[in-house]
């Protein structure tokens, strides 16, 4: 591997579920401590300030820290554990899946289960199992065996999944890539921006449940306070069967994407544009994407205060929402190169443009 490919696997693989973002933050306090000055949040979002040549404009650029996951709900008298989803969940990828809860005590490993389709009614067997209906078997016997391993209400539940290259080595597998490509853009639009000059002051956030909510972009964006928003995202890859092209035509390995639309944000126009001729300048491919079905960070960010200036650039992941999904590294190569462009295009006078 790689520098990069070693830190996507450190950061991918990183416990982080909505609440539980700990182990991600302190990765990226470690990764830009001597870079940048760092505070957080009272919510646990972390914001990361680089001065350049300037106080203003102040440039957000956020990614969420924050992972789908579970929640321990109940463990039952034959020691199954019931949980919470924390985030949105698609009910046909769990079953079979193995997890692992975090415990007060150690790590405890599971497999999600329900009732096996042997025993089932033909009609129930052609119906798909709700997550009501499942459980986390740890290989307890016993609610006080499952209890003795430190199971407990409360405890997050991760899904299990190790970073892989897979096939010519350019696509990589792992759990977390929404929203830890986000993290891993910021933080190394950071670390270039630190062998460079830019006309304005940087934070990169780490944002917390914004799988739950959004809530830690509508807290931190009041710390920052930013002139202009950058959010940093995976994108839906539609290159999958089943998909028709006028449906959602992102696909891996053709660029980063720029939403020019979702469900709660329409962007800034004029920074919109900046972004596309960027791209055209240095000759980055980028595909133009719309989502009517999920919204990011950025929907609470551009409504901040008077309203913030701000866009979504992406990276296109198959599988999003589940224990895995694969990312493109050309996409997150070209991501990077076309955010620090941009960010050193942010001063004073196109900031003050972007609402003219």
């Amino acid at each position: 591997m790689d520098s990069r490919e070693q830190f996507f696997k450190q950061i991918t693989e990183a416990s982080g579920v909505s609440g539980y973002e700990r182990e991600v933050r302190a990765i990226i306090r470690q990764r830009l401590a001597d870079l940048t000055t760092i505070e957080q949040d009272k919510m646990g979002s972390i914001i990361c300030k680089k001065v350049g040549a300037s106080e203003s404009p102040r440039v957000m650029l956020a990614g969420h820290m924050d992972e789908v996951g579970f929640m321990v709900r109940h463990v039952t008298e034959q020691g199954y554990v019931k949980f919470l989803p924390l985030g949105g969940w698609w009910d046909q990828v769990l079953l079979a899946q193995q997890v692992v809860i975090k415990t007060s005590q150690s790590d405890v490993w599971g497999l999600i289960g329900a009732k096996p389709p042997h025993i089932l009614p033909p009609d129930e067997r052609k119906k798909i199992v709700e997550k009501k209906d499942m459980y986390i078997d740890v290989g307890a016997t016993s609610q006080e065996e499952a209890e003795a391993l430190g199971i407990r209400p409360g405890d997050p539940v991760i899904p299990a999944c190790d970073f892989r290259i897979l096939g010519g080595g350019q696509t990589y597998l792992g759990k977390a890539w929404d929203d830890r490509i986000g993290c891993a853009l910021f933080i190394e639009t950071i670390e270039e921006l630190a062998r460079a000059e830019h006309p304005n002051t940087v934070y990169g956030v780490g944002t917390v449940q914004e799988e739950v909510g959004i809530r830690g972009a509508t807290t931190s964006v009041r710390v920052v306070d930013p002139d202009v928003a950058i959010i940093l995202e995976v994108d839906i890859a539609g290159d999958v069967p089943g998909i028709k092209e006028e449906e959602h035509d992102i696909a891996l390995g053709k660029g980063p994407t720029l939403l020019v639309y979702d469900a709660r944000m329409i962007p800034n126009l004029a920074l919109r544009d900046l972004v596309i001729d960027t791209a055209g300048e240095l000759d980055i491919p980028l595909q133009l994407s719309a989502m009517s079905g999920g919204a990011t960070d950025g929907g609470a960010i551009h409504i901040h205060a008077a309203g913030v200036p701000t866009v979504v650039i992406g990276v296109p992941a198959r599988h999003i929402h589940s224990h895995a999904s694969i990312i493109h590294r050309q996409d997150y190569d070209n991501a990077l190169k076309l955010v620090v462009a941009v960010v050193k295009k942010l001063d004073a006078e196109t900031v003050r443009g972007l609402t003219a």
